[in-house]
């Protein structure tokens, strides 16, 4: 089995154990870095990224650009940060896609095990089930009601194929035997942009962006994928709370360098990164949007790898594009995903 070896290399190694010489990373960063978020702006991927970037900017007295190469679930973006020079100019977040991707995708522009150098976990978020509140859905389990009474009907956005909120919303489909359609989009923001146009009727997504029009009304909160309530959003019930046990899940924030990025670089940067986010300003800001703080140290690496769920390995169709074939035991996992990959 070919994705659970990649999932202990992504899980183990993002640890960032990193130990080297300081020697070369004293001078560094010689010029702006190019942050690499493989999706477009608006996601939760691209909100930790700028957030972290900002600080370091200050930090280091060099401007940490954000570069949004977004496509093919995250592919593009991924594909481009391989290719980059190992100087440590350039550095990608990525989120669960990259462990996702191997198993969805025939041929991906990037070796999961050999082209990057991991930093560390940085953040991960539980997903939203949420309507348009020009609908008159008020629970999760309304809207199952509704798509069994009028199958066919109704879609769901989701930030694309593949992503844990996609993987998520199939989920929900296969458990209640619902006839919705999950239609990704090209990332989180335009899925969101989609629910809040009222184009699509329901949306399902990592929760940051989402948050604070939760809290405006101008989207209604429905169900979260947690394991229990979160302080960002205390009057919004998990899936288990209303009745749909095994659903929980979110969507990991990861730090990649390219493969060949001197070691006292890639320390540089675990420590920078580790100290930041342990601010209490940081942690309280994330907690506000809805993230977790989940760096990860090798002394508890292997608990997060824990309590899954076997939903089914997705491939895409070649009949429709947004459609998944469920054959194999997929997990949606506390710290992304685990695909069987055969």
């Amino acid at each position: 089995m070919r994705t659970p070896r990649l999932l202990s290399w992504f899980a183990a190694l993002i640890a960032g154990s990193v130990f080297a010489g300081a020697a070369g990373a004293q001078q560094y960063p010689t010029r702006p870095i190019r942050l690499i978020v493989p999706f477009p702006a608006g996601g939760p991927t691209d909100a930790i990224a700028r957030i972290l970037g900002q600080k370091l900017t200050e930090t280091w007295g060099q401007q940490i650009v954000v570069d949004n190469r977004a496509g093919a679930g995250g592919n593009i973006g991924m594909g481009i940060a391989a290719q980059a020079a190992p100087d440590g100019h350039t550095i990608i977040f990525v989120s669960s896609s990259f462990v996702a991707n191997p198993g969805l995708y025939k041929k991906i522009p990037y070796d999961p095990f050999k082209s990057f150098a991991p930093v560390t976990k940085v953040a991960a978020a539980p997903h939203a089930f949420f309507v348009h509140p020009s609908h008159p859905v008020q629970s999760i389990t309304d809207l199952i009601d509704l798509v069994k009474k009028n199958p066919k009907k109704f879609s769901m956005a989701t930030p694309g194929i593949g992503t844990t909120p996609d993987l998520s919303a199939h989920l929900l489909r296969l458990d209640t035997k619902i006839d919705i359609v999950p239609v990704p989009y090209a990332g989180g923001g335009p899925s969101l942009a989609a629910v809040l146009g009222n184009q699509v009727p329901f949306g399902c997504q990592a929760i940051p962006p989402v948050t604070a029009h939760f809290k405006a009304g101008r989207l209604r909160a429905l169900a979260l994928t947690s394991e229990k309530r979160i302080p960002a959003l205390p009057d919004v019930p998990t899936m288990a709370e209303a009745g749909f046990k095994g659903h929980e899940a979110d969507t990991m924030t990861g730090v990649l360098l390219p493969a060949g990025t001197p070691k006292a670089i890639v320390s540089k940067w675990h420590g920078e990164t580790v100290r930041i986010m342990a601010l209490p300003e940081m942690r309280n800001r994330i907690a506000e949007m809805g993230f977790n703080h989940r760096q990860l140290t090798a002394g508890v690496h292997g608990a997060d790898q824990g309590g899954s769920r076997p939903v089914g390995q997705g491939r895409r169709s070649g009949r429709n594009p947004g459609e998944l074939k469920f054959r194999s035991p997929v997990s949606v996992r506390s710290d992304g995903i685990a695909l069987t990959v055969s």
